[in-house]
């Protein structure tokens, strides 16, 4: 074996070790992107959010303060957080949705009426959260988004790092063989 073959070789050998020991811990990570990226496509399809209701429109618009007001009051009666993250407010629709801070109950209030329309689960919220490894903040009440920086990152460079490699594991053999026969 002359000195470029081994030299090709030994290169070979340097992006099979790095390959490996980038994919065996991000296995976990990859497995998990890849079935909330596929959650998430299909998300209208499998209902992981809840439709938005119809509404009869009949008189004038409540104030967004009586549709928080509400949102709380029947919070309250579920003995759930209260804290608000924000309302979506659909005045052509005459539907409110309102999402909470600590829980993932979302709420569709009528902006008429301010009756309670549907109270359902966000589950396609939850499943974006472990997507995006903003659940482990999320759990730990962290204000900052550092492990879901963290979390992306090492996800990201990952996935670089393994297409990179996973070329060269392509491409090596073919420098080989190209080299022995002339």
């Amino acid at each position: 074996m002359n000195h470029q073959t081994r030299s090709l070789a030994k290169q070979a050998r340097f992006y099979r070790r790095l390959h490996k020991f980038v994919a065996i811990p991000l296995c976990i990570v990859m497995l998990l992107l890849g079935v909330t990226g596929l959650l998430l496509t299909w998300k209208s399809e499998l209902k992981f959010s809840p439709p938005t209701e119809k509404v009869s429109k009949n008189n004038q618009l409540i104030s967004i303060s009586q549709i928080e007001l509400s949102a709380i009051q029947f919070m309250d009666s579920l003995h759930l957080d209260n804290t608000i993250n924000r309302i979506d407010y659909r005045p052509s629709k005459g539907i409110a949705k309102i999402r909470f801070e600590n829980h993932f109950t979302e709420l569709q209030i009528d902006c008429y009426s301010g009756k309670i329309v549907s109270s359902k689960q966000r589950t396609a919220d939850i499943i974006e959260m472990i997507h995006d490894g903003s659940i482990i903040d999320f759990v730990f009440k962290s204000e900052s988004e550092n492990v879901k920086l963290v979390y992306s990152s090492i996800a990201s460079l990952g996935l670089i790092l393994l297409s990179i490699s996973g070329f060269l594991l392509w491409l090596k053999p073919k420098q080989l063989k190209r080299i022995k026969r002339y």
